[in-house]
């Protein structure tokens, strides 16, 4: 099992120790994550959740929990102050589908790279994508399903996210690193003032993103599981660490990679939102902390002020 697939799985299983997850949808996500039954019960175990062949067996043959969400529009396509829509680029022999918007106004601006979830390229991240271009920003969100025909391919939100675990590391950083050369190729874009963010998985890859791509300016890991942290000295962009107080798994990763952005002096911040769970930010989910998100939008277009402006 790969560090990612591993992020996943406990996620998974926080949610169905939290009630947030029913056991027979648990088993059929850990399942699909698995890549088959056989599989699935030793990766369980791991996990402490003790199940039998024939449960998982029952649970893979179910059909998708219905989840319910918001539509996740605050800035329409149709904004009269931006231009949005699906484009592609190249990342070796895959066309990555990737969301982008920016200002309609004329003139260069700085870049950003938003990560999304691990359920992938959903309408949240686009909405990122519209409100940083209304905040003067050229913004990108590739879809990190792309090799397997991209998000909106699959119905099921668990099937895109046992493919995004499954991928190896080093080749979505490939991809996110051909979405830094895709802005970078823009005439509308200032090639020498990209950054990104990210959300949970994505924060995770936005950390990866950072410690190999020199050109990035700016960082914004949004509960995200740390880097390999002996890789944490080759980050020259500044990061903002965002964090939710609740988020006790995630947050149990902050004080090492605090000691290896201070040891590295890379310049940093870490902030903890107070009452705020892991997902804060998205304000389709159940999770949604309004006052948490606000401050920590301001804050990230704060730190991009400082870095990507300049």
């Amino acid at each position: 099992m790969s560090d990612l697939q591993r992020y996943i799985i406990e996620e998974w299983a926080e949610d169905y120790r939290g009630g947030r997850l029913s056991r027979r949808e648990f088993l059929r996500r850990a399942a699909l994550m698995a890549g088959g039954v056989t599989l699935a019960v030793p990766m369980l175990g791991s996990l402490g959740v003790s199940a039998s062949a024939d449960e998982v067996a029952q649970a893979a043959s179910s059909l998708p929990a219905t989840v319910a969400q918001a539509s996740g529009v605050t800035v329409p396509e149709n904004d009269p102050a931006i231009t949005a829509g699906m484009a592609s680029y190249a990342s070796g022999a895959t066309a990555v589908m990737t969301y982008q918007a920016r200002p309609r106004a004329g003139g260069a601006v700085p870049g950003v790279v938003v990560v999304h979830e691990n359920r992938g390229l959903l309408e949240h991240f686009k909405d990122v994508c519209r409100r940083l271009a209304k905040a003067g920003y050229a913004a990108i969100a590739p879809d990190l399903a792309s090799h397997q025909g991209g998000t909106a391919r699959h119905s099921d939100p668990a099937q895109v996210t046992a493919i995004l675990g499954q991928t190896p590391a080093e080749q979505m950083v490939e991809m996110l690193n051909s979405g830094v050369r895709h802005l970078q190729s823009q005439s509308s874009v200032r090639r020498d003032r990209i950054g990104a963010q990210g959300y949970c998985f994505g924060g995770g890859m936005v950390w990866r993103l950072a410690t190999r791509n020199a050109d990035l300016k700016a960082a914004a890991p949004h509960y995200g599981s740390n880097p390999p942290l002996d890789e944490v000295p080759k980050i020259k962009a500044a990061v903002l660490a965002i964090y939710g107080e609740q988020d006790t798994r995630l947050n149990a990763g902050i004080p090492a990679v605090r000691e290896a952005l201070q040891k590295a002096g890379v310049t940093h911040e870490i902030v903890i939102y107070p009452n705020a769970d892991h997902a804060f930010f998205n304000d389709t989910g159940a999770r949604y902390q309004a006052q948490a998100a606000q401050a920590a939008w301001q804050r990230t277009l704060a730190w991009y002020e400082r870095y990507l402006r300049q």
